[in-house]
């Protein structure tokens, strides 16, 4: 199949799982497998939709996994007296392969459905960062549970947690919760097999919540690589050896990222391809003067614009920010138009008539 423009997706958490969910008294409902299983089902309905109304474009998938990684620590946290902590890393490869695997299940469905020969495949995809990014020192990112100061520092003592304080609830009492490093995607050590992907003809579903966290680990004199779990490999071919870090990477970071590694792939192949990338969210775009008397709707803006709007606060950093983030630096590294937008409204979207347009 030939790739002249790549749609990439990238799926906020309230696509896989369903946020605000309250029952009859107003308490809040835990979303348990089936919700997420009937959500995904909703955003594979409106993705088919797209790759029906586009059939000559190639389409990537990349997911959040905030809240699932959550939970799986959360189980962590509750048999720690009969099993092992488990380190972020695999964290994030158990939820890269279970979400993987309900888009990649309900999506190749929906198209069969449809008699669209597309097929859809999981990636479990390793992102490099920098072993010297500054957020390795200065942890940033919340993940987890919430707790007391008094629970925070027993485990910050018995497990060596960083915790910070998250903010109060509404009787002023402090809440804490651990913090990782949220360090910078650098590379995909899987583009390889995304290219490929793409070139037949295949959906790939892939960084998934940012991708699996790993550093390039450098060869001692005596040419071994020492990773982690006393595991080395010896070589005198100079190889890329990859091992495990305790982080979680953005996943609207990582978006952007492989975003800008296929454009000049195909570009230093002398390929003319367009790359457009789309965060979708539970907001109909960016808004100016967010939650404000003065709430404006941002429909359009260049690269400029967004850049200044940023520099003045507009988009929260637990909320858009990152997103706004992502798309400055896909826009800067020659991404050619970026979209925010609900996944109900893409098509109003990219007419102007809804979400967010960013372009040069």
């Amino acid at each position: 199949m030939s790739v002249k423009r790549i749609r990439i997706f990238a799926l906020g958490g309230n696509e896989i799982s369903p946020v605000d969910i309250k029952d009859k008294d107003g308490s809040s409902i835990s979303v348990d497998i089936p919700m997420q299983w009937q959500r995904t089902a909703e955003t594979c309905k409106e993705i088919a939709n797209i790759i029906e109304e586009f059939p000559e474009d190639s389409f990537l998938i990349i997911h959040g996994n905030g809240p699932q990684v959550g939970n799986i620590l959360l189980r962590a946290e509750h048999s720690l007296d009969i099993l092992p902590p488990l380190p972020l890393d695999i964290c994030g490869a158990d939820s890269q392969g279970a979400i993987g695997y309900m888009i990649g299940q309900l999506l190749n469905n929906e198209l069969r459905a449809r008699n669209i020969e597309r097929g859809v495949d999981t990636i479990v995809t390793q992102v490099v960062v920098d072993r010297n990014d500054p957020n390795f020192k200065d942890p940033t990112k919340f993940i987890g549970p919430a707790f007391t100061k008094e629970e925070a520092f027993e485990r910050k003592e018995k497990a060596g947690w960083i915790v910070k304080l998250y903010k109060k609830d509404s009787q002023g009492n402090e809440i804490w919760r651990r913090v990782v490093p949220s360090p910078q995607p650098i590379d995909v050590v899987e583009i390889d097999l995304v290219q490929s992907a793409l070139e037949k003809g295949i959906i790939p579903i892939t960084v998934g919540g940012g991708g699996i966290p790993v550093i390039e680990v450098e060869a001692n004199k005596e040419g071994v690589y020492k990773c982690n779990y006393n595991i080395d490999f010896r070589s005198d071919k100079n190889p890329k050896i990859f091992t495990g870090v305790e982080a979680v990477i953005d996943k609207d970071l990582a978006s952007a990222l492989i975003g800008t590694l296929l454009r000049q792939r195909y570009k230093k192949c002398g390929e003319d391809i367009e790359v457009i990338l789309t965060i979708f969210t539970a907001e109909d775009g960016a808004k100016l003067n967010y939650q404000l008397p003065d709430e404006k709707d941002l429909r359009l803006a260049t690269v400029e614009e967004l850049k200044r709007y940023f520099k003045e606060g507009h988009f929260p950093p637990g909320s858009m920010g990152p997103k706004i983030k992502a798309i400055i630096n896909f826009m800067e590294n020659g991404g050619e138009r970026a979209y925010i937008s609900l996944t109900t409204k893409y098509k109003q979207t990219i007419k102007g008539e809804a979400g967010t347009t960013v372009v040069k």
